[in-house]
Order: C-alpha cells, then sequence, then structure tokens
C-alpha cells in the first residue's frame, strides 16, 4: 500500500471514531438516562445514529476523497500527456477510495458495538438499564482514553496524556449533557 494512504485512513479513522462516540455519549445520557428509559428506545437511538453517521461521514470521504485522487490523476496526465484511463494507478486510486470510505463507515458501527454491549446486557436480565448506562459511559470514556493514546505514540507525544486530555473531553460532553438532561 503507498506511504501517503496510513496517515489518510489514521486521520479519517481518529475524527470519525472521536465524532461517533460523542455522539454515542449525548444519547445514553440524553435517552438512558431519562427519567423512564426504554431499553429498546436506548439500543435503537444507538445503532440507527452510529448508522446514519456511517453513511454520512463514508460518502463524505468518498466524494472528498474521489476529487482528490481525481486532480492527482489529471494532474498527472497532464504532466506525462498520457491518459491514465484502465492503469494501476487509477485502479489503485479507487481501491484506495474504497477502502478509506469503508473504515469510515465501519467506524461509528465499531463505537457503537462496544457501547451497546452493556445494554444487551440488560435485555438477557444480567444489568439494569442504571448500571447498563453508567458501564456504556465507561466505555465510550475508554474509547476516547485509548484512542487519545494511540494519537499520543503516533504523534510521539506523552501517550497517557494525550489519553487522559481526549478522556476528559469525553467526560466534558457527558457531565454538559448529564446537566441539560437534569434541567429537563
Amino acid at each position: 500500500m503507498r506511504k501517503d494512504v496510513g496517515p489518510i485512513l489514521r486521520r479519517y479513522f481518529i475524527n470519525t471514531l472521536f465524532d461517533s462516540t460523542f455522539v454515542l455519549l449525548g444519547i445514553i445520557v440524553g435517552v438512558a438516562y431519562a427519567p423512564d428509559p426504554h431499553i429498546r428506545v436506548v439500543m435503537v437511538a444507538m445503532v440507527t445514529s452510529s448508522l446514519a453517521l456511517g453513511i454520512s461521514t463514508g460518502v463524505s470521504v468518498y466524494e472528498a476523497e474521489s476529487l482528490e485522487r481525481e486532480r492527482r490523476i489529471t494532474e498527472l496526465e497532464r504532466a506525462l500527456i498520457t491518459r491514465l484511463e484502465n492503469t494501476e494507478i487509477e485502479r489503485s486510486s479507487r481501491l484506495i477510495t474504497a477502502l478509506i470510505t469503508l473504515i469510515n463507515f465501519a467506524t461509528p458501527l465499531f463505537s457503537c458495538s462496544v457501547t451497546i454491549m452493556p445494554f444487551v446486557l440488560v435485555l438477557f436480565k444480567a444489568l439494569k438499564i442504571e448500571a447498563a448506562s453508567w458501564l456504556s459511559a465507561s466505555l465510550a470514556l475508554t474509547i476516547l482514553f485509548v484512542a487519545g493514546v494511540y494519537v499520543g505514540r503516533v504523534g510521539k507525544k506523552n501517550p497517557l496524556m494525550k489519553g487522559l486530555r481526549m478522556a476528559g473531553f469525553g467526560l466534558l460532553a457527558f457531565l454538559c449533557a448529564f446537566f441539560l438532561n437534569s434541567l429537563l
């Protein structure tokens, strides 16, 4: 795989992972901590929002990457004074765009699959919805922490501090949403 693909994949993955995890934190607070939460509503809200975010980010990334890669091919065609249709360069460009799009689409579903697990346990009567809400929020913060540690390692910064910073922003969002929910 080309060297420029790794950083692009990483950038989109981390960005979408943060976005989707923050959205899920908002859903957990907004729905699961409601006065009379219904497990079906919580789970459907988490899955449908993650699916919608996956489609949205997948399409937007596809369009942006297609545009940029098509522009690069056009510039290369001008420089080479030849068409690059049906060449390895064009096929590689399409494959890379598809891979980036697929990963970006799947990222919110990954985040959802982790944070929804406590609510699945509610369905099996292994947890109460209140405990599942706290556990799910903790898992969301853990995702943010682990992603922050990864960003710190890749960026050669202090991984622990990056992890704590990202989890701290998640906690701030959680507390703001929790406060707003308590007002309504």
